[in-house]
This record gives structure tokens, C-alpha cells and sequence, in this order.
């Protein structure tokens, strides 16, 4: 099975699964791929971009991770007053 991302001459875009590259030919051909916007049938494949993966070389380094704050003490983590332990600084009315 392989998923098209389609689109119409009214520049609708769509995606549909066909068997096989052959499969949509054969339905293109037929004129049996239609819009489910506006019915047009002058339906064609939409550039799409590759989902190749790489030697692991040319791959971007994962980003660092965001440090912790294990007691939630800072107060400054996006996660203040979500923490279990003892509450953070704002929450205790400290401020910075």
C-alpha cells in the first residue's frame, strides 16, 4: 500500500491509498480519483516531500535536554507547582 497526497485543479489537497504505483495510474487513467471537496476529477499527485532516512551522518543532533529541577524549588521551570515534593519558590510567595 502506498499514500498519495492528491490535488484537484481548484488546488484542494487530499491523501488516498492506493495497492501499488500502478494501482493509481490505472485509477487516474479511468478518471476514478475525485476531489471529496468538490468532485473535480482533474486530479493529479501533489508535490510531496521524501521521507528517506539518511547514513546517520548528515542527521541533526538531538536536542539537549531541558534540565531539571527535582525539588521544583527554582520556580522558573515550566513545570512549577507541578511537582510532587515541596512547592517552588513562587509558590511559596518567595518570588526570585
Amino acid at each position: 500500500m502506498i499514500l498519495y497526497t492528491l490535488r484537484c485543479s481548484h488546488d484542494h489537497h487530499f491523501e488516498q491509498w492506493f495497492d501499488n504505483s500502478a494501482d493509481y495510474d490505472a485509477k487516474k487513467d479511468a478518471g476514478a480519483l475525485v476531489c471529496p471537496e468538490c468532485g473535480d476529477t482533474d486530479v493529479g499527485k501533489a508535490i510531496m516531500a521524501p521521507n528517506v532516512k539518511g547514513s546517520g551522518q548528515d542527521k541533526a543532533p538531538a536536542p539537549a535536554p531541558m534540565p531539571s529541577c527535582a525539588s521544583g524549588a527554582c520556580g522558573m521551570c515550566p513545570m512549577a507547582g507541578q511537582h510532587r515534593g515541596r512547592p517552588g519558590r513562587a509558590q511559596r510567595g518567595l518570588g526570585r
